[in-house]
């Protein structure tokens, strides 16, 4: 054991349920997506087991150890720097043979490892019959069936792992053939490695001859770094050790070693594993002739997601009307009750008016997140990816690009910050980079509030209609925006790409109301911190300085409200920016104002839509929703309101966006073309909606 605290590191393959196990053994209320890289960095937590603590580290999803996309490579550096005391590598039973690659890998590396053997209960459902016992004998480690989506197995399982790290069990290589050849060449390396001691405190020396036979470029890297003469020896020697191995195999040493690892597997597999003779289609596979097929395929995911919009605006209605209702009563209440003064004024129409623009519309975002969180978990979110992967290549992605789309908010209610984290599974520096600048074009879920805002003061007789347009709109600035950046400055071809497709499954009522709750808690917590904070700075950048005295004695009503306003420094900034967007956009200087908060979150331009147009209004006790207002407001129409829609989905991505850009691409210039690319488009866009919009309402 490494440390006081035994360390448990989780791996296995996107989709074996690793992150179901983590929250199994740990209880932490990760969210779980049932589709390929939405775990993207490396979580942790505590496991406890009797009078033991142990520390359990879930690993990004990784094929193997071969490392080419961000993931992999920080999956495999951390087996190789922070040397765990155990690793449970989550191994799908219904998918033995692809699982078990991994498997050898990890035990070439040596890493003490036990084996959850997960979904049984899908594997014995497809009539697929494995011998535990009989894995664990061959593979000489433990094996422990589970079910992680029940909890079933996992007891057993930290027992075991605790037991294996408590004991301080050995690092011990597996000992494989590779072919003659091969082992022939890792002997002469292998024995060189022991000789300079290279890298010797981090790697067995088996191992990393392995590695350097199956020439990693990662691997080559490290020892680059070191600048030393028997490092640049080694590589050397290993370089004309693997082409000796080529011109003798024909092959490429990488090819070779992987097809042995395969055979191991296979020979394994044929040992341990059986299943019914009959030639069986599986539910899963019947219900996708349907649902992937190629024509049938995408009407039925566009009816599935109007469907779920126009349902989510139908029940979300009543409670959205509470909800209003209540912050308008609590509005006239604060006001009757506070004395006249900046503090009634900050707390009515900054903290008030300002946040329940925002929260009013909380049941609209906890039964979209419901709704999304059923096509994640059963499955489904899956087959959207696939479905859409022949349009992706077309626009020049990945199609493991869908997955950051989607995240973002590629049905709504994600979020740019995670979905842009999920590009590191793109092996493609180009097609990674042209995926992180586009994904801010996605609805995520900060502007759901907007949109539900004007959608119910302009459109509200076509919502579901008018919210499903949003969304193949921007998945269509979003594609365009990618085959702009491939054709332009990151100009290259696609790489190739495989998807998983998960079996159906039936999400439990508790999953799914977690996976709700989060979401909307999140939400509620920006509301009461970020938005809140937001809220207060717009209500004082809005309200000094005051207007002199001799200039509002002479003004009453709303006149005076909007002389305030006009003279503060908000509403300087926001007569600014009038005259270009008056007559290109339609937008008057409260909507600049909005727009200017909005650039701390998309959630302040509704909140601060709300603070305006109440400390304009003539009469404080009026009630109305905000989206009344604007409705009765002078100079707001449908055009307008579109042509806002246009500039909120495009413009400048939030501060927190800007700043996991600058993280991810590692450099303030992306950051920054992001803030004048995204501008820059949504001033066209939303110039060239209303102009055209206009011309038709003439």
């Amino acid at each position: 054991m490494n440390q006081a605290m035994p360390v448990i590191a989780l791996a296995g393959n996107p989709n074996s349920g690793k992150t179901s196990i983590f929250n199994a053994l740990t209880g932490a209320k990760q969210h779980v997506a049932n589709y390929p890289g939405i775990t993207v960095e490396i979580k942790e937590g505590k496991a406890h087991s009797g009078e033991f603590t142990a520390e359990v580290i879930d690993l990004p999803g990784t094929y193997s150890l071969t490392p080419y996309s961000p993931d992999e490579v920080a999956a495999r550096d951390y087996l190789l720097e922070q040397h765990p005391d155990v690793v449970i590598h989550v191994v799908d039973a219904s998918n033995l043979e692809r699982n078990l690659y991994l498997t050898t890998q990890l035990m070439e590396l040596g890493v003490p490892v036990i084996i959850a053997l997960n979904m049984i209960d899908i594997a014995e459902a497809r009539e697929i019959w494995i011998d535990s016992d009989g894995l664990s004998q061959i593979l000489g480690i433990p094996v422990v069936r589970t079910i992680a989506n029940r909890g079933t197995g996992s007891d057993e399982l930290l027992q075991k792992a605790m037991s294996m790290a408590i004991e301080g069990a050995s690092w011990v290589p597996i000992d494989l053939s590779y072919g003659q050849a091969s082992d022939d060449a890792l002997r002469i390396l292998e024995k060189r490695i022991r000789e300079t001691e290279l890298l010797s405190d981090m790697v067995p020396p088996g191992w990393l001859a392995l590695r350097l036979l199956e020439q990693d470029s990662h691997t080559i890297s490290r020892i680059e770094k070191l600048n030393s003469s028997a490092g640049d020896d080694i590589l050397d020697m290993s370089a004309d050790l693997a082409d000796k191995v080529f011109r003798e195999m024909n092959d490429e040493t990488e090819g070779v070693i992987a097809d042995h690892r395969y055979g191991f597997v296979a020979g394994v597999v044929k040992r341990i594993k059986s299943h019914s003779s009959l030639n069986r289609v599986y539910l899963s596979d019947r219900i996708d002739k349907f649902l992937t097929n190629p024509l049938l395929g995408p009407v039925v995911m566009a009816a599935v997601l109007f469907g779920l919009f126009q349902f989510t605006f139908f029940i979300s209605s009543a409670p959205i009307a509470l909800m209003e209702g209540f912050f308008s009563w609590l509005h006239s209440i604060a006001w009757n009750l506070l004395p006249e003064g900046l503090i009634r004024s900050m707390i009515v129409s900054g903290a008030i008016d300002g946040v329940g623009g925002v929260v009013g519309f909380v049941p609209l975002i906890m039964f979209m997140f419901f709704f999304i969180s059923i096509l994640e978990d059963t499955g489904y979110m899956a087959r959207i990816a696939f479905l859409m992967d022949r349009i992706f290549r077309k626009f020049g992605l990945h199609g493991n690009s869908i997955v950051p789309f989607i995240v973002s908010g590629g049905i709504s209610g994600g979020c740019a910050v995670p979905g842009i984290m999920a590009a590191r599974t793109l092996r493609d520096p180009k097609e990674r980079i042209a995926t992180i600048l586009s994904v801010p074009f996605m609805n995520c879920g900060a502007k759901l509030p907007i949109y539900a805002l004007l959608i119910a003061a302009f459109f509200s007789a076509r919502e579901g209609l008018m919210l499903f347009l949003l969304i193949l709109i921007s998945w269509t600035f979003a594609l365009l925006s990618a085959r702009m950046l491939r054709s332009t400055i990151l100009r290259g071809d696609s790489t190739s790409f495989v998807l998983e497709l998960p079996p159906y499954r039936l999400p439990s009522m508790k999953s799914l109301l977690i996976h709700m709750w989060e979401r909307t808690w999140l939400y509620l917590r920006k509301a009461g911190t970020v938005i809140l904070f937001a809220s207060v700075v717009m209500w004082a950048l809005m309200t000094f300085p005051t207007l002199p005295a001799d200039q509002a004695s002479s003004l009453t009503g709303n006149e005076l409200a909007q002389a305030r306003l006009s003279y503060s420094i908000a509403g300087r900034a926001g007569r600014a920016f009038e005259s270009i967007t008056k007559p290109l956009m339609g937008f008057d200087w409260k909507t600049d104002v909005a727009l200017i908060g909005g650039f701390a979150a998309k959630e302040i331009v509704v909140s601060t839509l709300g603070t305006v147009y109440s400390m304009g209004e003539i009469d404080v006790d009026d009630s109305s929703s905000l989206s009344e207002r604007l409705a009765d407001e002078e100079g707001w129409n449908p055009v307008t309101a579109f042509a806002l829609i246009m500039f909120t989905m495009l413009y400048i991505p939030c501060i927190a966006t800007i700043a996991v850009i600058k993280r991810e691409t590692r450099s303030w210039k992306w950051a920054g073309f992001a803030i004048v690319y995204t501008t820059g488009a949504a001033a066209v866009v939303a110039t060239a909606a209303y102009q055209i919009g206009m011309l038709f309402n003439s």
